[in-house]
């Protein structure tokens, strides 16, 4: 398989560490040198308060096959934040049509990503269709059967997410 070119590829905005665009790069580049990167992130969540929580598919370029309770994705150059998580929210699992509430902005960094990350929850009640390129499984969990899933350090869980979900247990904002 090759890599595809960087004209037919998606151009993503590269960020300073405090989350300002500083210009774009071919996703490849960006995964390729670790450049930090902007992110959307959105926590899913039924009336009943229970999170929608799903496995990453195998084909996934970052975190592969390991579970989320975000929906989430890079922005691209010249995106909104905004649009970006309305835009993930409808591509990965068919949710159109909801408001967003913001969360806050949060930097991870590791080994294989550098990111800034605008979080955001909403309500949804209705169905749920799988992108089936970025996501294999999902279900509802309350946010202490979450909690249970990340308290076990095996659970093949994504490493920024689940800082980001513990940061906002711990908080109180996902109780």
């Amino acid at each position: 398989m090759t890599e595809p070119s960087a004209a037919a590829e998606e151009l993503v905005s590269i960020v300073d560490e405090d989350g300002a665009v500083i210009g774009s790069a071919p996703r490849s580049v960006m995964r390729r040198d670790n450049l930090r990167h902007l992110v959307v992130a959105v926590l899913v969540r039924n009336p009943a308060g229970r999170i929608y929580v799903h496995r990453r598919a195998d084909i996934k370029d970052v975190f592969p096959g390991l579970h989320d309770c975000f929906v989430a994705g890079c922005v691209a150059a010249g995106e909104s934040p905004d649009v970006a998580a309305l835009r993930e929210l409808g591509e990965e699992l068919g949710v159109t049509g909801v408001p967003l509430e913001p969360l806050g902005t949060v930097r991870y960094d590791d080994a294989a990503t550098r990111q800034v990350t605008f979080c955001y929850t909403t309500t949804y009640d209705g169905p749920v269709t799988h992108q089936v390129e970025e996501i294999s499984w999902g279900t509802w969990m309350t946010p202490a059967e979450l909690a249970a899933r990340l308290a076990d350090p095996d659970w093949p869980f994504v490493p920024d997410g689940r800082a980001l979900v513990q940061q906002l247990l711990a908080d109180g904002r996902l109780v």
